[in-house]
């Protein structure tokens, strides 16, 4: 199993301690790319894959990503078919 696998089965089970360093690198092995959403957009970032976006807040003052997001991440991909079969 290659390391990106080994990251994405960790995201899957929704872990305490997943960075934002890892959600990057697990939605660019998708296709989407991080863009911020402005300079009066405060925290807010998207990640952006043709029409497809996932709009959420970026982690502080830490960098621990919430589970509540992973979870709303893991519907996204669920209801769109971006998980590989």
């Amino acid at each position: 199993m290659s390391t990106k696998e080994k990251l994405i089965e960790r995201f899957k089970r929704i872990p305490s301690d997943f960075t934002f360093e890892e959600l990057i690198s697990i939605m660019g092995h998708y296709g989407f790319s991080l863009l911020n959403k402005g300079a009066t957009s405060g925290s807010r970032v998207a990640f952006k894959k043709g029409e497809l976006s996932v709009i959420m807040h970026k982690p502080h003052p830490g960098k621990i990503v919430g589970k509540k997001t992973l979870r709303s991440i893991i519907d996204f991909f669920t209801k769109n078919a971006i998980w590989e079969n």
